[in-house]
């Protein structure tokens, strides 16, 4: 595969890009920094950052050996990836999911949509039992659409990016995730001082990141090490802004933006409660525990 150019305001946040569009975690890159960028000063002189990257090659990897007949669902993963050839990316990943459904006692419907244009697929599962795959914040999800991946990758020349969802959960998720992102800039601006967000992985981090980028008066940075790494979101200060007394002359501020999370602030408290109480009751019934 050849490399590809990633931007961003960090060099981790081009590596984080270029992991989401891959749909790989950081450990599955080949990746070489061509600038490291530069923040400038109030914005100005400021360089994004560059890196040149692709997904590794499996002569790349080193894998470590597992005991398979202690790993039922590893094990299916094995031997999928052993005897295909010729992929029918489809076929490859419904009779997969229904071996893991299988061996987890599940019953669920699956449908698939592969682009070949795009070199994507969709898989989206339905049935009576999808807390138990989505399991604690999608991350029992986030690992069967990562299993998938190394499947019907295994037998094919170019890469395909997948995608896994049930419910509408990725929607659902992204739609708390973003009126989050407009409550904590709210709280900033009005404590002036900075939130830290509960870690989150790469994807969930890029929409609070991408929720926030224009706002006038907070900005974002993620700190940490994975799996712990967490979005910061922090008041900017610029020639209006004071440590004491926030932002100087803020009224037409706060006419603007107050009137409008005040208006919307009873059916966001709503709509995210009701979509976080339902993440919440999908977790509780989670019965596998994800390593």
């Amino acid at each position: 595969m050849e490399y590809m150019e990633f931007k961003g305001k960090t060099k981790n946040d081009a590596i984080t890009e270029a992991c989401r569009h891959f749909s790989i975690p950081s450990d599955k890159l080949d990746y070489e920094v061509i600038d490291e960028g530069k923040a400038g000063f109030l914005g100005m002189g400021a360089r994004p950052a560059i890196v040149r990257a692709r997904v590794k090659e499996e002569n790349e990897e080193v894998i470590e050996p597992v005991k398979l007949s202690e790993t039922p669902i590893i094990a299916s993963v094995a031997a999928a990836v052993e005897t295909i050839a010729d992929v029918d990316v489809e076929a490859v990943s419904k009779k997969f999911l229904s071996d893991v459904f299988a061996a987890m006692g599940i019953k669920a419907e699956i449908t698939t949509k592969y682009n070949d244009s795009l070199k994507s697929l969709e898989v989206d599962i339905s049935g009576d039992e999808m807390g138990v795959l989505i399991g604690k914040r999608g991350q029992t999800l986030d690992s069967l659409q990562y299993l998938i991946s190394l499947v019907v990758n295994k037998g094919t020349s170019e890469y395909i990016r997948v995608k896994v969802d049930t419910e509408n959960y990725r929607q659902r998720r992204r739609d708390t995730l973003e009126n989050l992102a407009k409550n904590i800039a709210y709280k900033v601006k009005r404590t002036r001082r900075p939130v830290s967000l509960e870690p989150m992985n790469p994807y969930e981090r890029r929409i609070i990141h991408s929720a926030l980028q224009n706002d006038r008066y907070v900005t974002t940075h993620s700190e940490g090490d994975e799996p712990f790494r967490r979005v910061v979101v922090t008041p900017k200060r610029d020639n209006n802004y004071g440590d004491n007394k926030g932002y100087r002359g803020s009224k037409g501020y706060n006419k603007n933006y107050n009137k409008g999370y005040n208006k919307n602030n009873r059916e966001y408290s709503r709509d995210a409660n009701k979509n976080l109480n339902r993440d919440n009751a999908e977790s509780s019934a989670e019965t596998v525990e994800q390593e």
